[in-house]
């Protein structure tokens, strides 16, 4: 018997096997909206609309301005200059507080612990967390949102977490602008996290008024790791997770820092560094830490130490920038760019040494006046 072979296209066109076309379905984006969307994340504002946006306060137009201060475009920079010199009028009425500590002493924890206590005291919170950069790629991860969920979601809260790009002491490069704009947002309390002791913290301690080093117990000797200059620093230190069965070590902890600190030399401000013992997980001791940094904030406007540091706070500022400023300009020369790959195969070579090639090249940048 002759068996034909199956050919789909012979089948009747009223069989039930034949698949009829659907529809189309349109796409799940709208592409007018995507349009939008690009627009909008790329337009600029004017300097008074972003003035009037960060005085609202809008925060989507503060987080706008905060990316545009921390764009390295030169037109970007151009604006953000002028936004800055418009805020200051309304900036400055904030208590600034720098907060670091070592590694796995729960900073993030701590500081949403400590800002729920100031939010419910009434005081407006804006909180810079610097994450480290990849000193590869320059990127970073910027999860301080996702461990601060209950911070992160209140509406006298607002949390900005910038990559540290290899600044010093891990503080972002233009956090000191930021901390403006926050002021000029209405943010009566300014927390400045940093990455964490291991660098240098002369950054943060140069544009906050009040520097809290965080410290754990029970991870070895207690003073191992911390640098002299960064306890020196500190204004006042609190012994975290101390709750539990870590409850009695982190006591002994705090008699060994304390006794630590009474080798050190006085203070510029006169305050005598305080010592507490807190949990952010229980938030025992929590409130102590915030009466302790009131009195440091009472004592040193009471002898005008307040007023100098800040005066000195912004003479430094206008020395960072003048720094930053020649750095940019004698590295994005054509004729400096030009020249540093000859340099640098002369110093790969051997044949120049690396001073005298700096100094070669500085001479070519006076020249190029």
């Amino acid at each position: 018997m002759k068996t034909s072979k199956y050919n789909p296209e012979d089948k009747p066109e009223n069989s039930a096997l034949k698949v009829q076309e659907g529809i189309e379905q349109p796409s799940s984006l709208n592409p007018h909206a995507i349009k939008r969307f690009k627009k909008m994340r790329t337009a600029l504002l004017s300097v008074d609309e972003y003035v009037a946006g960060i005085r609202a306060p809008d925060i989507t137009i503060l987080s706008k301005a905060i990316t545009l201060v921390e764009s390295s475009l030169p037109d970007h920079q151009a604006i953000a200059r002028q936004l800055i010199q418009a805020c200051l009028p309304f900036a400055g009425n904030s208590v600034r507080i720098g907060i670091t500590g070592v590694p796995g002493a729960g900073k993030s924890t701590f500081i949403e612990a400590f800002g729920m206590h100031l939010l419910s005291k009434g005081h407006r919170l804006a909180v810079l967390a610097i994450d480290p950069s990849s000193s590869r790629s320059r990127g970073s991860i910027l999860g301080d949102k996702t461990r601060m969920e209950e911070l992160s979601a209140q509406a006298n809260a607002y949390i900005r977490p910038s990559p540290s790009a290899g600044s010093l002491g891990g503080v972002a490069r233009k956090t000191r602008e930021i901390i403006i704009l926050c002021e000029a947002a209405g943010f009566d309390t300014i927390f400045v996290e940093t990455v964490g002791v291991g660098q240098s913290e002369t950054a943060v301690h140069s544009m906050v008024d009040f520097f809290l080093l965080l410290m754990i117990s029970g991870a070895g000797d207690e003073l191992q790791g911390i640098k002299r200059g960064i306890m020196e620093m500190a204004d006042a230190i609190a012994v975290n997770k101390a709750d539990g069965d870590n409850k009695t070590k982190a006591e002994i902890a705090q008699r060994q820092i304390k006794n630590a600190l009474h080798l050190f030399p006085p203070t510029e401000s006169g305050w005598i560094p305080e010592v507490k013992t807190c949990s952010a997980l229980t938030h025992d001791g929590i409130a102590e830490v915030w009466e302790m940094t009131e009195r440091y904030l009472r004592f040193v406007k009471e002898n005008n130490y307040f007023a100098h540091k800040r005066q000195q706070q912004a003479w430094q500022i206008m020395l960072d920038y003048v720094d930053g400023r020649l750095h940019e300009r004698f590295y994005n020369h054509p004729v400096i760019k030009r020249e540093l790959l000859s340099y640098k195969n002369k110093i790969q070579e051997g044949t120049i040494s690396p001073y005298q090639a700096g100094a070669d090249l500085l001479d070519v940048y006076d020249a190029t006046k």
